[in-house]
């Protein structure tokens, strides 16, 4: 009998162990750091509003700080910051980053509300054109969506023509909010928020597409790709113009 229970308590732990290895460090293998491959990702659309990348997060916040490392941190915390570090932190630039057809652009990261799943677009009778295609209900909330290819005047790009090394990629709907309006358009793929150093804002050079130089401020290089910087003041401008 006592065998019989140890057998099955070690088994039930070989179970939970193994489930453990499985799922660990998913998000890195089939998730949106790793090959994309995770049927979750459809629904959940990032890693982060995943239960195993939730649970993962709270086993670390959960765990008992190393010998010292308090110690450390306080000490760390009482000194001055350095001026260097002052200067880098206020030249960080946060940006999201997204492709359209072609092209890899970028938007101030506080303009971000929301990224989604597409949704329906309802056409508005004697208003929708071209770039005003309609209005979207995201949670509830009644949005103005837009095209934002043909407004900065780009050209559809199919699937097959993006190398994307076998990894699965979904388009999506944003949401942004500039000057108290809110505006949804879609995009091809969308790589989340990242941290640019303001220097390295490059000037825009003679090659970059026709279409976008005009909403184009700068360039920037994120994983081997060209992305560009938009001039968020004139892009919405310029929307607001045509479209309001």
């Amino acid at each position: 009998m006592n065998n019989s229970h140890g057998t099955n308590l070690s088994n039930t732990t070989n179970t939970t162990s193994d489930t453990t290895e499985t799922t660990q460090n998913c998000w890195r293998k089939v998730g949106v750091w790793g090959d994309r491959s995770c049927p979750e990702l459809k629904k959940q659309i990032h890693c982060r509003n995943c239960f195993i990348y939730a649970a993962a997060g709270r086993s670390l916040l959960e765990r008992e700080a190393p010998l010292g490392y308090l110690d450390e941190w306080t000490e760390t915390a009482t000194q001055d910051i350095p001026e260097n570090y002052r200067l880098n932190a206020a030249n960080r630039l946060s940006v999201g980053i997204f492709r359209l057809g072609a092209e890899w652009l970028a938007l101030p990261a506080q303009l971000f509300k929301e990224v989604t799943q597409v949704q329906t677009i309802h056409t508005i009778p004697h208003r929708s054109n071209k770039i005003l295609q309609g209005l979207v209900n995201i949670r509830g909330e009644i949005l103005m969506c837009i095209s934002m290819m043909e407004l900065l005047g780009l050209e559809p790009t199919t699937a097959h023509q993006i190398d994307r090394q076998g990894q699965v990629v979904y388009p999506r709907m944003v949401v942004v909010t500039k000057d108290g309006y809110s505006w949804v358009f879609a995009v091809d793929e969308i790589q989340g928020i990242h941290a640019i150093h303001r220097d390295r804002l490059q000037e825009i050079p003679t090659t970059i597409s026709k279409r976008t130089e005009t909403y184009t401020k700068g360039l920037m290089f994120w994983q081997d790709r060209s992305v560009g910087y938009l001039d968020d003041e004139l892009l919405f401008y310029t929307l607001s113009r045509r479209v309001l």
